[in-house]
């Protein structure tokens, strides 16, 4: 079975990128030859996915007219979030409302490339295999940005949180309704599905082996894009 529907993450006001987000959405800060946002959907359209949905809020207007002067080969729906940030989770929630499958949510604050097929395809069978959530994970010592402190850990194929955490969250996950069965509020973070599908062992992860760019500062651009990366 394919996955045939995915949703970018795209609301955020990108303040810490300033003052490169002054004028420009982050998801349309280029890096190489592309933008953040053209990566997002060229990782979902090359694994076939053929249903995207995009949350916007900041500087919308010059998402939509990125979406429609490319003509992806995709049907590409927009939910402008327009008088208020539901966060991560009540921006999917919102997005995929009509969704009636498994989708794929892509954050395109990380730098995708080909590279990640292969790793959408591992994630996407181990949704198959055990219809549970999923989540692309990395080890903190690939990141370039030795910052993050680590959000999961990752044992026989189960996630898990403690203190010390080993993992970093990709941005790249698998997820149905059914994770959202218990949510009443409009607005919340993804933390708290994470949280509540950890408790019950229902979370599971694929760990990448890609060295992991993760741009969440304006330094942090400068670093990537000064690697000339290209792909």
């Amino acid at each position: 079975m394919k996955i045939k529907c995915g949703m970018i993450l795209a609301a955020g006001l990108g303040k810490r990128m300033q003052p490169l987000t002054l004028k420009n959405p982050k998801p349309l800060i280029q890096v190489g030859n592309k933008s953040l946002l053209d990566r997002a959907l060229e990782l979902l359209i090359n694994h076939g996915i053929d249903e995207i949905t995009i949350n916007v809020h900041y500087l919308s207007d010059q998402i939509k007219d990125f979406i429609y002067k490319k003509k992806y080969k995709a049907k590409i729906t927009i939910f402008h979030e327009q008088d208020k940030l539901l966060d991560t989770g009540g921006g999917i929630l919102n997005a995929t409302r009509f969704f009636k499958e498994p989708f794929v949510v892509v954050n395109p604050d990380t730098l995708w490339s080909k590279a990640y097929s292969s790793e959408l395809n591992n994630l996407e069978d181990l949704y198959f295999q055990h219809k549970k959530a999923c989540l692309l994970l990395v080890n903190k010592n690939l990141s370039l940005d030795n910052s993050f402190s680590g959000d999961f850990n990752l044992r026989d194929g189960i996630v898990s949180r403690y203190n010390n955490n080993e993992l970093i969250f990709t941005g790249l996950q698998i997820l149905d309704h059914s994770v959202f069965s218990s949510i009443k509020k409009k607005i919340f973070s993804m933390n708290s599905i994470w949280n509540n599908l950890i408790e019950n062992n229902f979370l599971v992860g694929v760990e990448s082996n890609q060295k992991f760019y993760h741009l969440n500062t304006k330094k942090m651009h400068d670093k990537i894009s000064s690697l000339n990366i290209t792909d």
